[in-house]
């Protein structure tokens, strides 16, 4: 073999050697003599929120990239039309509420009161009607009917029996009122009661949503709505991304799936940052096998196995990027 040929195999055999050493680097399978290498993306959770009422928006208080915190107000409804709903349901609730009160406290003394002096009332005037019959049935026994007309008798009769009916009347109503209430009536008005509370709750409620906060610390990545237009639960309003926690998702391969556990220390680099390192552990290991995603694989090892993992990442000044490219370093004699 001449020395050229001789040139040209060694020369082929090195890029052989450079090709299938950097396949191995790409895989995330290197192991940077006590260290294992994985690679992956930044990812991070994000929220669609939305409205939880229908009703025009009258102030957009956040912009795309503010940093939010938890309850801080993004967004607020117009309110003119459910503030006076509120109102006259917290006027009706409170007036049934006095219903409540007044039955369950019973009837006044001095209406009792009154009830009796109506008895008494008509038990007179049954007295002074029983002996102005009485008189009168005398005279016509006295004078064989000729003192008397038939007339003026039944009239006095029909008297007696409309004073003693009112003596009745009174006495049932006085008895009525010394019972008080009934506990059916009771229980109607507690229900109606319950029930314009629960009304007054609910537009309490709707007042409430008509401001949106932040659910927790994010970041706005979409300001999707602007004063005027109408909200609904259907449509977002705002994207938040949480900044708190993230973590790299990455893939480890079956061989190097026992070097690697849960609550390990690792750490993550970017070729935005040359140089720093972000401290973080792994979360979480997958059980399932898993074909190498598009954004990792390789065109000869298309269909290995691997496992995802997830590297949280200590991120406070919040450097990291969805999407963002990532090494993750993990010292094989690292621990928990």
């Amino acid at each position: 073999m001449s020395k050229f040929m001789r040139a040209a195999v060694v020369f082929v055999l090195v890029l052989v050697i450079l090709g299938a050493g950097a396949l191995w680097w790409w895989l995330g399978r290197a192991r940077g003599g006590t260290e294992l290498l994985l690679y992956g993306n930044v990812d991070l959770r994000q929220v669609e929120l939305p409205f939880n009422g229908s009703e025009r928006i009258a102030q957009v208080l956040a912009q795309e990239g503010d940093h939010v915190s938890r309850g801080q107000l993004l967004a607020q409804l117009d309110t003119s039309r459910l503030e006076p709903e509120v109102a006259k349901a917290e006027a009706d609730a409170a007036a049934q509420q006095q219903v409540v009160a007044r039955l369950h406290h019973g009837n006044r003394p001095e209406e009792i009161a009154q009830a009796r002096a109506n008895v008494d009332a008509a038990t007179a005037d049954a007295v002074n009607a029983r002996a102005q019959y009485a008189r009168l049935r005398t005279l016509t026994d006295s004078s064989s009917g000729r003192a008397v007309s038939r007339q003026d008798l039944d009239a006095a009769k029909a008297a007696l029996d409309s004073a003693e009916a009112k003596v009745a009347l009174n006495g049932q109503a006085l008895v009525l009122e010394t019972i008080g209430p009934r506990v059916e009536d009771i229980a109607q008005a507690e229900a109606q009661l319950r029930s314009d509370q629960a009304q007054f709750a609910l537009l309490r409620q709707q007042l409430k949503d008509a401001d949106l906060l932040a659910p927790l610390d994010a970041v706005v990545r979409s300001r999707i709505v602007e004063p005027g237009e109408m909200a609904s639960p259907q449509k977002s309003a705002f994207t938040l991304a949480i900044t708190d926690p993230k973590w790299v998702r990455a893939y480890v391969a079956e061989t190097d799936l026992g070097a690697v556990h849960e609550g390990m220390q690792a750490a993550v680099t970017v070729d935005g940052f040359p140089g720093r390192s972000f401290p973080g552990w792994i979360g979480f290991i997958s059980p399932v096998a898993e074909f190498t995603p598009k954004s990792v694989e390789t065109t000869d090892l298309r269909s290995s196995l691997v496992y995802q993992i997830r590297v949280f990442v200590k991120d406070p000044a919040d450097a990291l990027r969805l999407g963002m490219p990532a090494t993750v370093h993990i010292p094989l004699h690292g621990g928990p």
